[in-house]
């Protein structure tokens, strides 16, 4: 009898331990995804903003008539780019970010800031904007690096902790800033 005892309470351990360490994973996968969503709503809001900041440049009058024209074309397709992530989503921000890089050249940078105060104030915006995006994408990508390594774990495939939903891929676009944009004002 105490042999049987002992076994029992040997094997419900065992089942209460593995329980509990299915709970504890399953739990920290859900609030992975929570965090995976947080992070793709903060990157959408930081490329509406970039987009939006490039559109009122655009639309300033600070800039030459094709420039405003390729810089505006671009942010209107990013901002109505799809909410999903794809190649779609991608292609048009690689657009937007090759219409700044070509729409901010060090000449047009230097005569934004020649302007004063209403032509830093954009470039402040785009620059603001700029590095808010790199680090939203970023912050992005690692927490889908983190849900990845959880799901690849032998118990959430064996027991199919994360059901149904679909592994998450890394954003992958150009975010860089203009490189005229990170240097210094050339001195009058």
């Amino acid at each position: 009898m105490i042999h049987f005892l002992t076994w029992f309470f040997a094997v419900l351990f065992v089942i209460v331990v593995a329980a509990w360490y299915l709970s504890y994973t399953a739990a920290r996968l859900d609030r992975l995804h929570v965090r995976l969503s947080g992070t793709l709503a903060a990157l959408d809001a930081r490329l509406v903003r970039r987009a939006e900041a490039a559109l009122e440049l655009a639309n300033s009058g600070l800039l030459d008539g094709a420039t405003s024209l390729i810089l505006g074309g671009a942010a209107v397709d990013s901002l109505e780019s799809p909410d999903e992530y794809g190649e779609a989503r991608e292609v048009a921000e690689n657009d937007l970010t090759e219409a700044l890089d070509v729409s901010l050249s060090r000449h047009t940078v230097d005569d934004l800031r020649a302007r004063g105060a209403v032509g830093d104030e954009h470039l402040a915006r785009i620059v603001s904007a700029c590095n808010r995006v790199q680090l939203a994408r970023r912050f992005h990508n690692d927490a889908i690096t983190d849900v990845r390594r959880v799901r690849t774990k032998w118990a959430v495939r064996l027991f199919r902790l994360a059901g149904h939903t679909p592994l998450p891929h890394t954003i992958e676009f150009d975010d860089e800033m203009p490189e005229h944009l990170s240097r210094e004002p050339a001195a009058g």
